[in-house]
C-alpha cells in the first residue's frame, strides 16, 4: 500500500509539472493579453506601455516568464491581479467561502438524492417508477445548466408572485438582500434557484451511474447468497450491494470535489453569485494572467489530489485490489 501511494505521489507530482507548462502556454499564447485596453487607449504613449509591460514581467521570453512564475508559486506566492491590482490569495480567500456554500450545498443534496432515485430506480427495474426516474434523469442530463437558469429565473422571478406581498418568489441574483447582509434565512432564500440549478444537472448524471452499478450488483452470487440467507431485502440492497456499486460513484464525485474549488461557472455568472467561478470568468475577459494561472493551477492540484483520495477510498470499499496487488507482488518476488 505504502508503495503504491509513493508511485502516485511521483506520478502525480510529474503530471502537475506537466499541467503548469501547458497552462501557462496556452494562456499566455491566447490572443490579446492584460494590456490590451492599455494598448488601444490613445492617451498611454508607448513609453508607458513599455513600462508596464517590465512591471508585470511582459517584455520576458516566455520561458523566463514561466520559471519566475513557478519560483513565485513555490514560495507560496500567487502574485498580484493586473486588473484589480489587488494580490490574488486575497480575492480567492473572499470569493471561495461563497463558493463553497453554493457548490457543497449542491454537492451535497445531489450525493444524497441521487443514491436514493438511483437504488430505488435499479430495485424497481422496468416498473412505471424506474421509467419516470429514468425519463426524468435523462432530461436533466440534456438540459444546460444556464439555460435551466435562466428558465427558473423567467418562472420564479419574473412570472410567478408571492400572492400575499407581490414580490418574487425567489431572488434572482446576488447572495443577500439589500440591508440584510446578516439574515441566514435571506441568506438560504438566495440559494434555492442556484442550489436547484446546479443540483438537477448532477442528480441526473450521478443516479444513472448508481442505477447502472446497482443492476450489475444486484445480480452477482453473493447477493443472492446474501438473500437465501433470509437476510432482510434493505439490509441486502443497502449493506451488501450498494458498498461495491458505489465505486463507480466514488470517481465522478472525486472529479467534482474541485468544482468546489473552481466553482459552478455558468450557474455563477447566471445569478450574479460572487464565487470562484464569475471571479474566473471575469479574469478570463480581462486576459488577467496571474488571477487565471492561481485558478487554474490549484483546480489542477485539487484534481489530482482527489485522484488520489478516490484510489483510497477504492481500496476500502473494493479488498479485492489489494488483494490483486499483493498476490503480483509475491508473483513477482518467487520468479525473481
Amino acid at each position: 500500500m505504502l508503495q503504491h501511494f509513493i508511485r502516485r505521489m511521483v506520478e502525480a507530482t510529474l503530471l502537475l509539472v506537466v499541467t503548469s507548462i501547458c497552462i501557462f502556454g496556452l494562456i499566455r499564447l491566447a490572443p490579446g493579453g492584460p494590456l490590451a485596453a492599455a494598448e488601444r487607449n490613445p492617451n498611454v504613449t508607448p513609453e508607458q506601455l513599455t513600462i508596464l509591460r517590465h512591471k508585470y514581467g511582459l517584455d520576458q521570453p516566455l520561458l523566463i516568464q514561466y520559471f519566475r512564475w513557478m519560483e513565485q508559486i513555490l514560495r507560496g506566492d500567487l502574485g498580484d491581479s493586473i486588473k484589480m491590482h489587488r494580490p490574488v490569495s486575497t480575492l480567492i480567500v473572499e470569493r471561495l467561502p461563497n463558493t463553497i456554500i453554493l457548490v457543497g450545498t449542491s454537492l451535497s443534496i445531489t450525493i444524497l438524492v441521487a443514491i436514493l432515485l438511483g437504488i430505488f430506480s435499479a430495485v424497481k427495474q422496468y416498473t412505471i417508477c424506474d421509467y419516470v426516474i429514468t425519463t426524468i434523469t435523462s432530461f436533466g442530463q440534456a438540459v444546460p445548466v444556464y439555460w435551466l437558469g435562466s428558465l427558473l429565473i423567467l418562472l420564479f422571478y419574473v412570472w410567478l408572485r408571492n400572492p400575499f406581498t407581490g414580490r418574487p418568489i425567489f431572488p434572482s441574483s446576488g447572495m443577500y438582500s439589500t440591508n440584510m447582509e446578516g439574515s441566514i434565512l435571506n441568506r438560504l432564500w438566495h440559494l434555492v434557484l442556484p442550489v436547484v440549478t446546479l443540483s438537477i444537472n448532477w442528480i441526473a448524471w450521478y443516479s444513472r451511474y448508481i442505477r447502472a452499478s446497482m443492476l450489475e450488483v444486484l445480480n452477482s452470487d453473493y447477493v443472492r447468497t446474501a438473500r437465501s440467507k433470509g437476510l432482510p431485502e434493505h439490509l441486502v440492497v443497502y449493506r451488501h450491494a450498494f458498498k461495491n456499486a458505489a465505486i463507480p460513484l466514488v470517481t465522478v464525485v472525486a472529479l467534482d470535489i474541485p468544482a468546489i474549488f473552481s466553482g459552478a461557472l455558468f450557474a455563477e455568472i447566471v445569478f450574479a453569485w460572487p464565487g470562484m467561478g464569475r471571479l474566473f470568468w471575469n479574469a478570463a475577459r480581462a486576459r488577467d494572467y496571474p488571477v487565471l494561472l492561481a485558478i487554474v493551477m490549484i483546480n489542477s492540484f485539487l484534481i489530482v489530489l482527489s485522484n488520489l483520495f478516490a484510489d483510497v477510498i477504492y481500496r476500502h470499499l473494493d479488498p479485492r485490489l489489494s488483494v490483486k496487488n499483493n498476490n503480483t507482488i509475491l508473483k513477482l518476488h518467487h520468479s525473481g
